[in-house]
């Protein structure tokens, strides 16, 4: 394959404008976000998920070629649209500090609500405005390690396919639905309708998180909801049971990436 050396060449601009502080409008207009780095890149490859996010073109360096085949197989990546690029070139495309030679371009499209319940999801978590590109990575790369079928992003939250975002998810866009831009009210109704046990982080909850808690009361399905940053949860029907972490030292809470890799691990890993 012709090697692309050129710091004028379209293919930088075009990644620079899905990356850049415009990014989103770009990467919503285009369905097409940038994936960065051999994991992801792996995963973006070999999904875990039937149906979802799929890969469109992968720009490599001469190294980073040879990790891909060393990760993969040559065999893997005939057929898939690969780029040639220059160590200069990846430079100037890549968003993280020390680029690994790896980056590609990938479809936004993910599954809807009213897909998620044909796979019959027990566990899910339920982000409301969550704002920190890194925490929102951080708590889809936990569900996915913790078991749980699904993580739902409301309205007002961060661009999932932000590029902070998926790095910190390192591949788990690939392993478990994630679902954003959900109404809170709307997703309500329907995890009620379905008879789902709904569970709110709160600092003041009436049940306190523990094993006993999690095993004798917790039954699936059960959605495990957890608030903004700054504000906490928004108004929530009365059937939602809210749940507190304890905590022995002076902290008056944690944040929610912290929050959420307690709960999760404890739900997950428990039922």
């Amino acid at each position: 394959m012709e090697k692309i050396t050129s710091l004028n060449s379209p293919h930088i601009e075009r990644v620079k404008a899905l990356l850049g502080s415009r990014g989103k409008k770009t990467r919503d207009s285009e369905s097409t976000f940038v994936v960065e780095g051999i994991q992801a890149v792996r995963e973006a490859i070999n999904p875990k998920l039937n149906e979802g996010l799929s890969l469109k073109t992968i720009y490599v360096t001469e190294v980073g070629l040879k990790k891909l085949y060393s990760a993969i197989g040559q065999q893997v990546l005939e057929g898939l649209d690969i780029v040639d690029v220059s160590e200069q070139v990846m430079n100037a495309m890549a968003d993280s500090q020390t680029p690994q030679g790896i980056l590609a371009l990938c479809s936004t499209k993910s599954l809807k609500l009213s897909d998620l319940w044909k796979l019959e999801p027990k566990k899910i978590a339920f982000f409301w405005q969550i704002q920190d590109p890194g925490n929102a990575g951080t708590v889809i790369r936990t569900a996915d390690a913790c078991g749980f079928d699904a993580v739902i992003f409301s309205e007002e939250s961060v661009d999932i396919f932000n590029p902070k975002t998926v790095r910190a998810s390192v591949g788990s866009l690939w392993h478990i639905p994630v679902i954003p831009n959900v109404k809170i009210d709307e997703f309500m109704d329907i995890c009620l309708s379905r008879n789902a046990q709904i569970y709110a982080l709160s600092a003041n909850g009436s049940q306190t998180l523990d094993s006993e808690f999690v095993t004798k009361t917790v039954k699936d399905p059960s959605i495990w909801i957890f608030g903004n940053e700054a504000r906490g949860l928004p108004e929530l029907p009365q059937e939602v049971k809210t749940v507190s972490i304890p905590m022995k030292g002076f902290a008056e809470s944690l944040n929610v990436a912290s929050a959420a890799a307690i709960v999760l691990h404890s739900v997950g890993l428990s039922l």
